[in-house]
């Protein structure tokens, strides 16, 4: 480096509105002009239901698949936001957005029709405060006039990348999140309104803090130790304590992540309190919609059906009978993986007889190891010879 140069780089002013280790303090407040959400059926049913712009019917909301239902989630969040603040797509200067699957393709085909500059983000379940923290600091920059920042996530397409396909089955264990079907967006502007939502006059960054846990069913408990360091730091960087905020909310650590950010907090002396809001935790009203399992201890057909199982082949039955139009295609063979339990349960048979009469060889077999009780029972079935 010549001297020049270094002389050049050494002069620099200080950043006038750092603060602390890791905050801003905005040179100017960014308000929050209007925001919507669109959400699934389940969100709808939940305790802030009647909060929500719009609910679909089921969680396809019209479309073909998972993917494509949650680009329409940020398409009609956004929609719904810029009538909110009485604006026009040509009025918003950058877009803030990302959703949770790979290559952001729920943002890059929803909002492709508002033909805006996009800045792609992903955060996982902190993609909505890094969207309004990059979108304020355009904002309070003078960068833009509007900013419009915009979150999704589906249950299904969540499930199917970071977990398992939901055709699987799996069992949830109780320290597992249920991924929100819903979309949210916000319109941030450079001037009070009169009607604004809320005012954002700072930032809090966090940082990667790794505490080595590895289960992806336990997601909670995975970001509660950066949660816990950022808030420390907030109240560090603003000079400002638990008692100075209405609440303080996160995004989505469900109860175990809950109980591991405040035990944590409690060893630095930081105690929140009452003021302490999980969103994924509000969302849903823990009693009324069990996220875990059918019942409790997760027998669904052992040792008899529960009420509240719902057997239907229709869709199985449907899928066969398009197979079997297909031209060209001679048979179609079913070799294993039918729940005999689960197809006795079934009060319409028609499923059984197309199977024989179609989809079998020959004869319908029974793996012998499901004939004998001490084995099935230790997987919670009933064995081919019990009583039906």
């Amino acid at each position: 480096m010549n001297k020049t140069t270094e002389t050049s780089f050494c002069s620099r002013p200080a950043a006038l509105f750092a603060c602390g280790r890791q905050s801003i303090r905005l040179p100017v407040p960014v308000y929050i002009r209007s925001s919507a959400s669109v959400v699934g059926s389940r969100e709808k049913q939940g305790p802030l239901g009647e909060l929500f712009d719009f609910a679909g019917e089921d969680d396809l909301f019209g479309c073909d698949t998972w993917e494509d239902a949650e680009s329409s989630l940020q398409r009609d969040a956004l929609h719904l936001a810029l009538q909110k603040a009485g604006l026009h797509s040509t009025d918003i200067r950058y877009l803030f957005a990302g959703d949770l699957l790979g290559q952001s393709i729920a943002t890059s085909f929803g909002l492709m029709q508002y033909e805006r500059p996009l800045f792609g983000l992903y955060g996982a379940c902190s993609t909505c405060g890094l969207s309004l923290t990059l979108a304020s600091l355009a904002v309070s920059g003078s960068f833009a006039d509007f900013a419009a920042c915009v979150t999704s996530s589906h249950f299904a397409s969540a499930e199917k990348e970071f977990r398992f396909p939901l055709g699987y089955g799996n069992q949830r264990p109780l320290s597992a999140s249920w991924t929100v079907t819903g979309s949210g967006a916000f319109i941030l502007a450079n001037a009070p309104s009169g009607h604004d939502r809320a005012m954002i006059t700072g930032l809090t960054p966090g940082k990667i803090v790794d505490y080595g846990l590895r289960d992806s069913m336990n997601m909670g408990a995975c970001m509660a130790p950066a949660a816990a360091d950022t808030i420390r730091q907030h109240f560090e960087d603003f000079g400002t304590a638990p008692n100075d905020y209405d609440k303080i909310v996160t995004g989505d650590l469900g109860k175990v992540g809950q109980r591991v950010l405040l035990d944590l907090l409690q060893t630095s002396g930081i105690d929140l309190g009452e003021r302490h809001m999980d969103c994924g935790i509000e969302i849903y009203d823990c009693k009324k919609q069990d996220t875990h399992g059918c019942c409790k201890d997760k027998r669904c057909l052992f040792p008899s059906a529960c009420s509240n199982i719902e057997a239907d082949h229709t869709d199985y039955l449907n899928l066969l009978r398009e197979l079997r139009r297909i031209e060209g295609i001679k048979k179609v063979f079913v070799r294993s993986g039918l729940r005999y339990d689960y197809m006795m349960a079934d009060r319409n048979d028609a499923f059984f007889k197309e199977l024989v009469e179609h989809h079998i060889s020959g004869q319908l077999k029974v793996a012998p190891e499901h004939m004998s009780v001490h084995p099935v029972r230790e997987w919670h079935r009933l064995p081919a010879r019990w009583p039906l």
